[in-house]
């Protein structure tokens, strides 16, 4: 077996070649010793995925439909490529970040819990019109989130690692963040993001700003985050938190100010089809010999 893939679908298409199926619902198959190709089931920080990398001599490329690639880091050596997902959850993650910012600056939750008690209870809200969106981590899922925000009538600034056209660098972030009604965070989880929205980064945040986090949950310090939210200065609506998954208790449930959804903005029925699509292009790639697409870690 040279080819070990998670998608049963992406596997019939490519019946021609000499592959398995491991789906994360079925043991490990038991000889790993000629898989060249692994693409590990869908998830984000289960070890049972990873694990099996190590007992495959062979191995010359990962692959993950996650956009997120740092849960694998610690299982890589020397001389293996990793490509991640890149474009399999551009759409549904971007549907999500916007879905929590309407939804934090029109008040939803309010109106869903008034909803749960028989209340009608209208309240003024901020909405997006007008309003300044800042992006940082402008990628493939910052772009994504920015064509869902055309049409609401909102100012849009991006920043990233390093600067290109219409995009800042990291290093502006101090003079960005006071001008931003919503800071919205789509960046990797690397040793330099991690930690990044600390109290410095939020006490430069406007007062009343709303942060979405789509991205991971350690870019923020929770405990930092906390005392924000504590204040009443600020407002967050978060898909990943840290840590995660949270659990029951943890003062962020109760936090005020703040929309918390758990690690969903990839699940809709967008998944399958993307990366089906994913798998078999890379394998079809790797077969011919050509360059792979989506590799963050080179041998």
């Amino acid at each position: 077996m040279r080819y070990l893939i998670s998608n049963a679908e992406a596997l019939a298409e490519l019946g021609d070649l000499d592959a398995g199926l491991y789906d994360g619902t079925r043991p490990v198959p038991e000889d790993l010793d000629d898989v060249e190709f692994y693409a590990m089931p869908y998830g984000v920080i289960d070890p049972r995925f990873c694990e099996p990398i190590g007992r495959m001599p062979r191995l010359r490329v990962v692959q993950t439909v996650t956009a997120g690639y740092d849960h694998v880091l610690p299982y890589l050596r020397p001389g293996l490529t990793l490509a991640n997902g890149r474009g399999v959850h551009d759409a549904a993650t971007a549907e999500l970040a916007v879905a929590l910012t309407l939804a934090a600056r029109r008040r939803l939750p309010e109106f869903v819990r008034a909803g749960d008690g028989g209340r009608w209870a209208p309240v003024w809200a901020t909405g997006l019109a007008d309003t300044r969106v800042l992006i940082v981590g402008y990628g493939s899922i910052g772009a994504a989130i920015e064509r869902r925000l055309a049409g609401f009538e909102v100012e849009i600034s991006r920043v990233a690692r390093s600067a290109r056209s219409g995009v800042q660098p990291i290093s502006e972030l101090s003079r960005l963040l006071p001008e931003a009604d919503v800071v919205i965070l789509t960046t990797s989880l690397t040793p330099e993001t991690e930690g990044l929205v600390d109290r410095e980064f939020l006490a430069a945040m406007a007062d009343g700003a709303l942060l979405v986090n789509v991205s991971r949950g350690r870019v923020v310090d929770t405990g930092a985050l906390l005392a924000e939210l504590g204040s009443g200065r600020l407002h967050a609506a978060l898909d990943v938190t840290d840590p995660e998954p949270l659990p029951a208790g943890h003062p962020l449930w109760s936090a005020p100010n703040v929309l918390i959804t758990p690690h969903a903005g990839g699940l809709t029925a967008a998944l399958a089809p993307r990366a089906r699509r994913l798998l078999i292009d890379q394998v079809r790639r790797y077969a011919a010999g050509e360059p792979l697409a989506n590799v963050v870690v080179a041998p």
